[in-house]
């Protein structure tokens, strides 16, 4: 057990470190195991050598990331827990490689900021690549941050139009069972992409770009014998497509047009889940310059807190799908 020291001349900078009462301190405390206390403007920490130079790091990385976010930032629940185990499991966080990337929708006056180094790296993938796939746990940003991108693509002109698409698998449903027309049977399958889109833009601004073909809803199975051009394309869910739809799918990619494939491989709903198309498109196209592969994990779970130990204890229980 040492001692080390952690020194703030700015007084305010330091009490945001700490948080209101000390609850940052005591969550990195309980999430690293180590003993800080708080003196003055300085920061004793009580812990093994590498715990010790860990918490040194991560302390001078808090620092370093509210002064990047300005004066009225605090830090969230996430923020705190991802920051402190990423760096506490010896990863190397920069502020300046979570907030490079900072998307404002004026209408509603939304900020979207990456929270994870993953997330960053999936917003530079969908900007600089023509496919980009990603996988991993529910709640991670794929669909939403997708979403996003495509919207800004939108809006500044560099795509005409969105097109979003999910295979209607789902586990003790089918398509024939639901009441209404194609796209009213499809319209449930999609609500999570309706969502993301409705808490970015107004209603009413979706809504009219929906009855002019511009935000458009393709059902995977009528995207045969199309080439898209000019458009920002979402195939959600991508785990339930089969293998003959992922590559019918990916081969719709016309001139100036981003893909952008999200699904997670633990949560298949085919009858043969090996035959997911996912799986396979994920083996080979693994070289092909141009296509892109995020891979989320539990630490990038940004809704409520316990869904990452709901995630984290279906995995230990073998029960991940």
């Amino acid at each position: 057990m040492i001692e080390n020291t952690f020194e703030v001349d700015d007084i305010a900078l330091f009490k945001r470190i700490c948080g209101y009462k000390d609850n940052n301190i005591k969550k990195i405390e309980a999430l690293s195991g180590v003993d800080i206390i708080p003196r003055g403007n300085t920061l004793i920490v009580k812990a093994a050598k590498e715990k010790s130079d860990l918490t040194l790091k991560l302390l001078h990385v808090m620092s370093d990331f509210l002064y990047a976010c300005g004066e009225a930032y605090e830090f969230d629940d996430f923020d705190l827990r991802y920051i402190t185990t990423a760096v506490m499991s010896g990863k190397n966080v920069r502020p300046e490689d979570i907030n490079r990337f900072k998307i404002t929708f004026p209408d509603t006056g939304k900020v979207v900021v990456p929270k994870t180094i993953n997330q960053a790296e999936y917003l530079t993938s969908m900007h600089t690549h023509p496919v980009t796939f990603a996988t991993g746990p529910a709640g991670t940003g794929k669909t939403y941050l997708a979403v996003v991108v495509a919207l800004k693509f939108f809006m500044s002109g560099k795509a005409d139009r969105i097109i979003l698409t999910r295979p209607a698998v789902e586990a003790g449903e089918n398509l024939g069972y639901l009441p209404g027309d194609l796209i009213q049977k499809i319209n449930p399958y999609l609500r999570p992409l309706y969502d993301a889109l409705f808490d970015l833009q107004p209603f009413e601004k979706i809504s009219k770009l929906m009855e002019k073909s511009l935000i458009e809803i393709a059902p995977l199975a009528y995207m045969r014998g199309r080439t898209i051009n000019n458009s920002f394309i979402i195939l959600d869910e991508a785990q339930n497509t089969t293998i003959s739809q992922m590559k019918m799918f990916l081969t719709r990619l016309g001139n100036n047009s981003r893909i952008v494939i999200s699904g997670d491989d633990t949560q298949i709903d085919l009858e043969r889940p090996k035959r997911s198309g996912l799986l396979q498109a994920m083996r080979i196209l693994k070289e092909i310059d141009g296509i892109s592969f995020i891979r989320f994990t539990k630490e990038d779970i940004s809704r409520h807190p316990i869904v990452e130990k709901i995630v984290a204890a279906y995995e230990k229980s073998g029960h991940g799908d």
